[in-house]
């Protein structure tokens, strides 16, 4: 069972958060380009840390191959961590817009 233990959470926590901001909160977050920069920033500070955590010649963090799809890039960066990356991060903004809006509603 090849990336169910940590595979299918993380893709299942993109679409918990997309399908959050689509159905539900329709902050417009996906279309305002300081969002996209702000993807972009938290990869740039992502992929040195996750690289230096994850490589597999001295690993800080070890993750079980049965429960990964075994596909790392870059830097032996497992890319289940990226979609997690992406689910906290958007999740977080999206809390944080939805707030921000009932507060100037109120």
């Amino acid at each position: 069972m090849t990336g169910v233990g940590y595979t299918l959470p993380a893709v299942l926590s993109v679409i918990a958060v997309v399908v959050a901001e689509l159905a539900w909160l329709r902050t417009g977050l996906f279309r305002n380009r300081v969002y996209w920069l702000t993807v972009a920033i938290v990869l740039a500070f992502q992929v040195p840390v996750d690289g230096w955590l994850t490589k597999l010649s001295a690993p800080v963090v070890v993750y079980d191959p049965a429960h990964v799809l075994g596909v790392r890039f870059p830097f032996d960066i497992p890319v289940e961590d990226f979609l997690f990356g992406f689910s906290l991060v958007t999740a977080t903004l999206l809390a944080w817009t939805a707030s921000e809006r009932r507060e100037a509603v109120s």
